[in-house]
């Protein structure tokens, strides 16, 4: 069972939210939150496995809140970032601070569904109407420098890192790999440890801005 945490700081919101997410079988919604710093706090006591979070909320936006959840706690809950504004502010801070899904209010159901499940398993997921412009903005980046850890990655490793980046599915990279998809599993697990990551969005994030990815 998925615990998950709802914060908005409008009731009819938050109502809807837990709607949607108590519909399912595998996923209990046990705290709503309606401002920034009660998420934070009720995502520390809680012990909920996904927090459900609008960007903008008063005594503690959204992103500030994201960042301090990522901190409270190891391990810390994922958070998906929900918000009505489809804008870069909001979009690349919230993935910054620590979000591990991204999804517009406007979206569909299920895709907020998707978007805890991933999150409940150490994955992300984007809203589709943000993943061009997201992969996009971090190609363009100029490259940083490169930290130690890349260099501990194994071929291997570094072959499995350019597959994620590039959107593929464990499934997919098994069979591009023929390897078992158990055995993809251990990859991607080792190389977010060995960087230092929590999800696949951060490590597609951290690909782009230290240039780890070779032209296909």
């Amino acid at each position: 069972m998925i615990r998950t945490l709802v914060a908005d700081d409008q009731e009819p919101v938050r109502w809807a939210l837990r709607l949607v997410l108590d519909a399912e079988e595998d996923i209990e919604v046990v705290g709503e939150a309606a401002d920034g710093a009660e998420a934070v706090e009720k995502a520390r006591w809680c012990g909920v496995d996904v927090v459900v979070l609008d960007l903008r909320m008063p005594r503690l936006d959204g992103i500030a809140a994201i960042r301090r959840i990522a901190e409270s706690a190891n391990p810390a809950p994922a958070v998906v970032a929900l918000t009505t504004f489809d804008v870069d502010e909001y979009l690349f801070g919230a993935l910054q601070a620590g979000a591990a899904g991204f999804v517009l209010k406007d979206s569909e159901p299920a895709l907020l569904v998707d978007a805890v499940r991933a999150a409940a398993k150490g994955q992300g997921l984007l809203d589709p109407q943000v993943t061009r412009r997201t992969i996009r903005r971090f190609a363009e980046l100029a490259p940083r420098p490169a930290p130690s850890g890349p260099d501990r990655l194994t071929p291997r490793e570094r072959e499995v890192l350019q597959h994620v980046a590039r959107g593929m599915s464990n499934a997919e990279i098994a069979a591009a790999l023929t390897v078992g998809e158990g055995t993809v599993k251990t990859h991607v697990a080792r190389v977010l440890a060995k960087l230092g990551l929590r999800t696949r969005v951060h490590l597609v994030i951290h690909a782009y801005e230290h240039g780890l990815l070779e032209e296909p």
